[in-house]
C-alpha cells in the first residue's frame, strides 16, 4: 500500500506501509513551481503531478536503481495545471489548466507497462504526445477533470462556470452548459451519462448528457434544505461558523445562514463505491474541512424530480 503528498515545497514523497510503519520516499520531481494536483494512475504503477512550472511530470519507480524517477509532458501547456484524471488504459492523461484549456496527452512509459491498443482518442501513443483533442469552449481556469468509466468521454468544469464534456465517439463533440451556480472546482462521472459537480456554492448539483441530441442538461441540486423551525445559536455554533467560513465577528451570521451541509466551497467529489458507470455513493470533501458521504439511491428517492441516467 502507497500514498503520495506532494506541495509547495516542489517535491514529492511516496509513503509505503511496510509491517506497521510507513517508510517515506522522496521524489524529485524537478519542477521549480509548487505542484498543485497528483493522481494515481489505475494500475498504482505510476502517478502524474501537475504544477506552477507548466508541465506535468509524470513518476514512476525504476526498480533497476530502486528509486522514483519522472519525466516530463511539457508542450502546449501554457500556464499552471490545475486538474488531473487518467483514461481507464493507464496511458492517456487528462490535464486542465489556467491558459482555459483541458488536453489529452499520452504518457506511455515503456519500462512499466505494456503498448497501448488504439482508442477514439488516438492510436500513436509516444510519451507526451498530445491526442487528437485540445478543448477550445472555455473561457476560465480548468479547476476538474474527469474521464467516463469506458473513457470515451472526458467532462471538465472550469471558472467561468461552464460545465463541457467531450465525446471520441462523436468525432470530439463538445458540448457545453453555461451553469446557473458559482464556478465549479470539481466534477466526477457517476454513471455514462451523469455527472455530479460541485464548487464555491458549497452543494452538488448533477448534470446529465443526452448523447443522442448530444447536449449536457442540468440535473438539479443534491443537497436539498431540510425545512425546519427556526432556532438562536449557541456558543459553539457561533466559533464554529467562524472557523468552517474565515469570517470576522461581525459574518459569523451570515455563516450561519448557508442552507447547505457544507459550509464552505466543495474542493473535491469522488466516487467511494460502484465505480464511474454505476456510483452507489460518492464522496464530497470540503474547504471547511468536512467530508460527506452521499448515497445514489437516497437522493433519487429523497428529490422527486431527480433523475439518473
Amino acid at each position: 500500500m502507497s500514498l503520495e503528498v506532494n506541495g509547495k515545497d516542489r517535491n514529492a514523497y511516496v509513503w509505503t506501509l511496510k509491517g506497521r510503519t510507513w517508510k517515506p520516499t522522496l521524489v524529485i520531481l524537478r519542477i521549480n513551481r509548487a505542484a498543485r494536483c497528483v493522481r494515481w494512475a489505475p494500475s498504482e504503477k505510476k502517478f502524474a503531478v501537475g504544477s506552477g512550472s507548466r508541465v506535468t511530470s509524470i513518476c514512476y519507480f525504476e526498480q533497476e536503481n530502486d528509486w522514483w524517477v519522472c519525466k516530463h509532458i511539457k508542450k502546449p501547456i501554457r500556464s499552471t495545471v490545475l486538474s488531473l484524471d487518467w483514461h481507464p488504459n493507464n496511458v492517456l492523461l487528462a490535464a486542465g489548466s489556467c491558459d482555459f484549456k483541458c488536453r489529452i496527452f499520452s504518457a506511455y512509459i515503456k519500462e512499466v507497462e505494456e503498448r497501448p491498443a488504439p482508442t477514439p482518442w488516438g492510436s500513436k501513443m509516444p510519451f507526451g504526445e498530445l491526442m487528437m483533442f485540445e478543448s477550445s469552449s472555455s473561457c476560465g481556469w480548468v479547476h476538474g477533470v474527469c474521464f467516463s468509466a469506458n473513457g470515451s468521454r472526458v467532462a471538465w468544469v472550469s471558472h467561468d462556470s461552464t460545465v463541457c464534456l467531450a465525446d471520441a465517439d462523436k468525432k470530439m463533440a463538445v458540448a457545453t452548459l453555461a451553469s446557473e451556480t458559482l464556478p465549479l472546482l470539481a466534477v466526477t462521472f457517476i454513471t455514462e451519462n451523469s455527472l455530479v459537480a460541485a464548487g464555491h456554492d458549497c452543494f452538488p448539483v448533477l448534470f446529465t448528457y443526452d448523447s443522442a441530441a448530444g447536449k449536457l442538461n442540468f440535473g438539479g441540486r443534491l443537497d436539498v434544505p431540510k425545512q425546519s423551525s427556526q432556532h438562536g445559536l449557541t456558543a459553539r455554533e457561533c466559533f464554529q461558523n467562524l472557523d468552517k467560513k474565515e469570517s470576522s465577528e461581525g459574518s459569523a451570521a451570515a455563516g450561519a445562514g448557508l442552507d447547505s451541509l457544507h459550509k464552505n466551497s466543495i474542493s473535491q467529489t469522488s466516487v467511494l463505491s460502484g465505480g464511474k458507470a454505476k456510483c452507489s455513493q460518492f464522496c464530497t470533501t470540503g474547504m471547511d474541512g468536512g467530508m460527506s458521504i452521499w448515497d445514489v439511491k437516497s437522493l433519487e428517492s429523497a428529490l422527486k424530480d431527480l433523475k439518473i441516467v
